[in-house]
């Protein structure tokens, strides 16, 4: 029997891309190799976070302050395309925290925050990994969400497999003009 098989059922992968699943909501989904706590301590232990996402101070519990401190040099080693930025801080609150299956936190302080969560479930000897990013504005954030989120991920992936790291700037273009097509036509 298949491992994508369970009690007559078929699994659904996590698709490549994600998607917009309702206004301001984007959701992208990847299947990585556990176990469960290891991915969790990508999220959250930040020398680990470091080298996918962003470093910084993260108070592990609902109402802790997290600090991202993105270096993208530190990503990979290429130069950021010109008007992209080098690094850019974000601070928020955690707003839940269920190790190692739940950790959401804004991203930003005050009304205007986003918010992110990330989602973890095991599925046989790997883990599904879904984030829900949630209150973004207008048609480019989305575009950055969605880009910036895949770029990452890939590095995470990277990462967890043992693999190379990919260019982040490279993928994130790359996707950045996919997402343009998939995600529809600018607002007016």
């Amino acid at each position: 029997m298949s491992s994508r098989v369970r009690k007559g059922k078929r699994r659904r992968a996590p698709r490549e891309f994600g998607a917009v699943t309702e206004a301001g909501t984007f959701r992208i989904e990847r299947l990585l190799p556990g176990p469960i706590e290891r991915v969790w301590s990508y999220l959250t232990d930040p020398e680990k976070r470091r080298t996918w996402l962003a470093s910084g101070h993260m108070d592990l519990r609902v109402g802790g302050r997290i600090e991202l401190r993105f270096r993208f040099a530190e990503l990979s080693s290429e130069t950021p395309p010109p008007g992209k930025d080098t690094e850019c801080d974000v601070n928020g609150r955690i707003t839940h925290d269920d190790p190692p299956h739940l950790l959401s936190y804004t991203w930003g302080d005050g009304p205007e925050a986003s918010e992110v969560a990330f989602r973890l479930s095991v599925r046989d000897a790997d883990v599904l990994l879904v984030i829900t990013h949630r209150r973004f504005g207008d048609r480019a954030t989305r575009l950055s969400v969605a880009s910036g989120w895949h770029a990452h991920l890939a590095l995470l992936s990277d990462h967890l497999n043992g693999r190379g790291t990919r260019s982040f700037w490279a993928t994130k273009i790359q996707t950045e003009a996919e997402y343009a097509q998939r995600l529809g036509a600018p607002e007016q």
